[in-house]
């Protein structure tokens, strides 16, 4: 499985905008995307699947911007993962042949698995409000 840039794009956005989370300040696009190395205009497309899917609220005019929808401890990386590319593992559908049959249940687990383990983490997880707690390479 690869995790497009589109999702990964989308968890990183998601966390900026969870450190403004109760600040009532509103996060403007070209604001994410210079805070997260994001193409502003690729960033637009994200947003709109984030708020189509109630991760994020969005207000128009000169004081408009986006925010969370909801606590960034209730929005997970599945959450995320579905709003942009719908279910974590996709199978072609064919599963035919001696091993078929098998072999699905085998990635049918996985994905199972899978969809468990990116519930458990939430964007509280992801941030940090305090500079002195951010990570450099």
């Amino acid at each position: 499985m690869k995790i497009s840039v589109k999702v990964d794009y989308a968890c990183r956005v998601m966390a900026e905008l969870a450190r403004l989370h109760g600040s009532g300040e509103l996060a403007q696009i070209e604001q994410l995307a210079k805070a997260e190395a994001v193409p502003a205009n690729f960033l637009a497309q994200i947003l709109l699947k984030l708020r189509d899917h109630g991760l994020i609220t969005s207000r128009r005019g000169n004081h408009g911007g986006y925010a969370l929808a909801r606590a960034p401890e209730e929005i997970s990386l599945h959450d995320i993962l579905l709003a942009v590319e719908g279910k974590c593992l996709h199978l072609s559908g064919n599963y035919q042949g001696r091993s078929g049959r098998r072999l699905k249940r085998v990635w049918d687990e996985i994905s199972e698995a899978l969809d468990e383990k990116t519930k458990s983490y939430t964007l509280d997880q992801l941030t940090s409000k305090h500079p002195e707690e951010m990570y450099y390479i």
